[in-house]
């Protein structure tokens, strides 16, 4: 537990700063466009690694579209959101891994070329998206939730490019079917560091709350500086 008040009460005033929001906006419609794109690869090639991608952008955007909405409100909302958002991350792994399981049984492998092109062109973009989010890695919950679904796509990108050789040099679905399992868990893995590091905030505004001694955490934009602001 860190005190907010060192300087100008710098976590939630990068939250709130024009080129954040700047950011998130490019970053919603990057993730937006990509959702698309490889729905439509995905489909064509028949990979479950590129439609358990797609599924993850169109998550992604929503969760861009999600934090815009919290990023003038105070550290309470921005800690549901991320909340939510961790929630949601691990529905998804759940459901990849379902799918997974469903596309291991009927055996057809992917067209490897469509699927490593699509997944040259969706790395390109979770690069550029991973370089504008990675100064703000450090912040609250909510913030680093997003840099850690910027980051998780650029890895995941890698192993769908890598699946896609393997594909081509096997000629079997397995090297398809076991990134989509690897997506599966690093959106496990994710959403519990999202959710772990929500609660730790929300109980330690609710500690600060009971001790009369923190702000209001809802106050638009900036809490008072004395506020307890958890750290990680």
């Amino acid at each position: 537990m860190s005190s907010c008040c060192s300087g100008s009460c710098a976590p939630d005033a990068r939250a709130a700063s024009p080129r954040y929001r700047k950011v998130l906006w490019v970053a919603l419609w990057v993730n937006a466009l990509m959702f698309v794109v490889e729905i439509v690869g995905g489909l064509h090639s028949g990979s479950v690694s590129l439609l358990a991608d797609a599924i993850d952008f169109a998550a992604d955007a929503a969760n861009y579209g999600l934090s815009l909405a919290v990023l003038s409100m105070g550290l309470m909302w921005r800690a549901r959101a991320a909340l939510v958002k961790g929630l949601s991350l691990g529905a998804y792994g759940v459901f990849i891994i379902g799918k997974t399981l469903w596309a291991a049984m009927s055996g057809v492998p992917p067209e490897p070329v469509t699927m490593g092109a699509i997944a040259l062109l969706a790395l390109s973009a979770n690069l550029s998206v991973a370089w504008m989010l990675y100064r703000y890695r450090d912040g609250d919950a909510n913030m680093r939730s997003v840099w850690l679904c910027s980051r998780n796509d650029a890895i995941v990108n890698v192993a769908i490019v890598l699946a896609a050789l393997g594909v081509m040099g096997s000629g079997t679905a397995w090297p398809d079917l076991i990134v989509a399992g690897l997506i599966a868990v690093l959106a496990l893995t994710a959403a519990s560091s999202v959710i772990r590091q929500a609660r730790d905030e929300l109980a330690g505004l609710a500690a600060s709350s009971g001790s009369g001694s923190g702000s209001d955490s809802d106050v638009p934009v900036k809490p008072a500086c004395g506020a307890a602001h958890p750290h990680h």
